[in-house]
């Protein structure tokens, strides 16, 4: 791979505030080797001017779906799985031209995604997958409807995107089946949710004693869980009992923030999905129960922004869309800078991505020996967050790996 130079940038490393202006960034295969102000001089490397456009590191989303490609997710168990999987490709392939180099699948991607993208068969970001969700019977992981009879097919050939486990026991084999297929991260749901036929919003999900069995799988093989989780008592419970990374939190209190804060945990909202269900959720066959669901979280989005900011806490950048809706994934910049400061927002999606996935100094900073994904933004955002909406528009040059994706410079 050759070497690539990035020479007269307004570089935003992910991590300062400010943006440095006239930096040159050396690229030397898949990694940074040099950032300077002072020009870097070099025979062999490919180089591209920025002429002073907006360099930073590529964007990460660490809660999306990329195979819940429809809105009501009891139609995926119809879908055939070639079908999906050309969706999900689509869902990947779009994300890359909007700028995310990395994503955190939050439950129904596979290694076989992974190893697609790593094949060069689909252009996509790089991918950490949880595997399936691992969920109780009538949990948020549970699509079928009321009426269904029972769970026969809900075993690890039946819920497209979930494990349905009862008790310690089937929770542990669900969690090791899929770290034994590669996942990064396990995930559980911990709460009702809105997608989901059966539960209330405020229904606790697993006991403390399954809780507990996933995280002690998921640390036995050095990676953590992450906690679909609305309510403060299902936030705390989860944390108390090792959960990292909670998703979602509209519900969150001071108190529970402030304990998320002292055990240096995780919180990842996606407020945008709420909004885009609002808008588009019943065109697109969103179901009407959970249309009636989505009013309990949809207006506490932005307060609990407003908790996590004041309380300090550790913030992820997710979204969580579905279907036709994952066009709108950046708008959650915009969703988010009505209540944060830009850079606040630009660091959620870069170097704290980076740190919840466990690649501090590797994804989403911009310095020597990080990964090489970068974006180009034509314009700042740190003015004008908006410009990372419009599916790319405004994203000039886009690099992942050391490869150049697109360059309209």
């Amino acid at each position: 791979m050759a070497m690539i130079l990035l020479r007269n940038a307004l570089l935003f490393d992910g991590l300062a505030d400010a943006p440095q202006e006239r930096i040159d960034v050396l690229i030397d295969g898949q990694r940074i080797v040099e950032v300077s102000s002072t020009p870097i001089k070099s025979t062999s490397a490919r180089s591209i001017d920025l002429a002073g456009n907006f360099l930073m590191p590529g964007l990460i989303d660490a809660h999306f779906h990329a195979v819940l490609v429809d809105a009501n997710l009891a139609r995926l168990g119809h879908m055939p799985r070639s079908l999906n999987t050309m969706h999900a490709a689509r869902n990947l392939e779009a994300a890359l031209m909007r700028g995310f180099t990395t994503l955190r699948d939050a439950g129904g991607a596979d290694h076989g995604l992974v190893k697609a993208i790593e094949a060069g068969l689909l252009q996509g970001p790089r991918l950490f997958h949880s595997g399936k969700v691992i969920s109780p019977t009538g949990g948020h992981g549970d699509s079928r409807s009321p009426e269904a009879i029972d769970c026969a097919f809900c075993g690890p050939a039946g819920l497209p995107f979930a494990h349905i486990a009862d008790g310690v026991d089937q929770v542990r084999k669900a969690a090791r089946e899929e770290l034994r297929k590669g996942a990064t991260q396990i995930k559980i749901m911990a709460s009702g949710g809105v997608a989901s036929p059966s539960d209330p919003i405020w229904n606790l999900q697993y006991s403390e004693e399954e809780i507990a069995a996933a995280v002690w799988e998921a640390r036995s093989w050095r990676t953590y869980v992450m906690a679909h989780a609305y309510t403060p008592e299902a936030i705390a419970r989860a944390l108390k009992l090792g959960v990292r990374s909670i998703e979602h939190a509209n519900l969150i209190d001071e108190p529970t923030a402030k304990l998320a804060k002292q055990l240096d945990a995780w919180i990842v909202p996606t407020l945008v999905t709420y909004e885009a269900l609002d808008k588009f959720g019943r065109q697109q066959g969103f179901p009407e129960v959970s249309l009636r669901k989505l009013s309990d979280v949809l207006a506490a989005g932005a307060t609990s922004l407003e908790i996590l900011s004041r309380t300090g806490n550790n913030i992820g950048f997710g979204t969580d869309l579905l279907g036709d809706m994952h066009q709108h994934q950046s708008r959650e910049f915009s969703i988010r800078a009505e209540v944060m400061k830009p850079a606040a927002v630009l660091k959620q999606a870069t170097s704290n991505n980076g740190e919840l996935l466990n690649r501090d100094g590797e994804l989403g900073v911009v310095k020597p020996g990080a990964l090489a994904d970068l974006i180009a933004v034509d314009g700042n955002p740190l003015d004008n967050v908006n410009l990372l909406e419009h599916q790319g528009r405004h994203i000039s040059l886009i690099v992942k790996d050391g490869a150049v994706i697109k360059n309209t410079l």
